[in-house]
């Protein structure tokens, strides 16, 4: 994990409101920009028109841009679902990755990831089990970060999930998706194989059982 100083760069967007109902991030959600480049992005999130924004945007060099503050809400992750959590702008820290979702992330923006999130981490007392992607919260809608993300790098630092020793398979999928914290969607077989079985192919198998078996429940994570 990079502990190096890093300085944020200011960028503040205009797209932000309050927490509703007196929420408090237990979540934070990573998502690519899709875009041609970091400043493009930059650009678009600070778009009062746009309507969209995150708390922060690391770039492929690895350059961290605040937009909103962390204690505000920020208009990231759309509808969709979390466990119990509906209103997930409300619940969460959103991250923008400079990247197009077909390429591999860049070495000096993982770092920077690294570097960033157990700071957040530890303001708010999110576990690792909060740290999930936008197509984790909402898989008919959203594929990032997408199958060239490495969770497994995150989880070696205790950054993100990983699953042990694969399990009995569970009898039922969509029960033990739920208690992961998989909303009901018909797409969540794909969201799970982007994130825990990149190159996977082929309808859902009992690999795919055995490892989601494997994955802590949401009350215990």
């Amino acid at each position: 994990m990079s502990g190096a100083a890093r300085d944020i760069i200011s960028t503040p967007s205009p797209n932000f409101g309050p927490r509703r109902d007196g929420a408090t991030p237990s979540l934070i959600v990573l998502h690519y920009t899709a875009m041609s480049g970091a400043q493009a992005a930059l650009q678009r999130l600070c778009d009062p028109q746009a309507e969209v924004s995150a708390h922060y945007l690391i770039s492929a060099q690895g350059d961290v841009h605040q937009l909103v503050e962390e204690d505000q809400r920020a208009w990231h992750a759309g509808a969709g679902q979390w466990g119990e959590i509906r209103d997930v702008n409300s619940h969460s820290i959103g991250i923008e990755l400079d990247n197009l979702g077909d390429h591999p992330f860049a070495e000096p923006q993982m770092a920077a990831l690294e570097w960033l999130l157990p700071r957040i981490m530890r303001r708010w007392d999110i576990a690792a089990a909060g740290v999930i992607g936008h197509s984790d919260m909402a898989p008919s809608r959203k594929s990032d970060p997408g199958p060239r993300f490495d969770w497994r790098r995150l989880a070696q630092q205790g950054l993100a999930l990983w699953p042990g020793a694969p399990q009995v398979a569970p009898e039922s999928w969509d029960e033990a998706a739920r208690g992961f914290g998989y909303p009901d969607d018909p797409k969540t077989h794909a969201a799970f194989r982007a994130r825990f079985r990149p190159w996977a192919t082929g309808p859902l198998d009992d690999q795919d059982l055995r490892i989601l078996a494997a994955l802590p429940p949401l009350s215990t994570a």
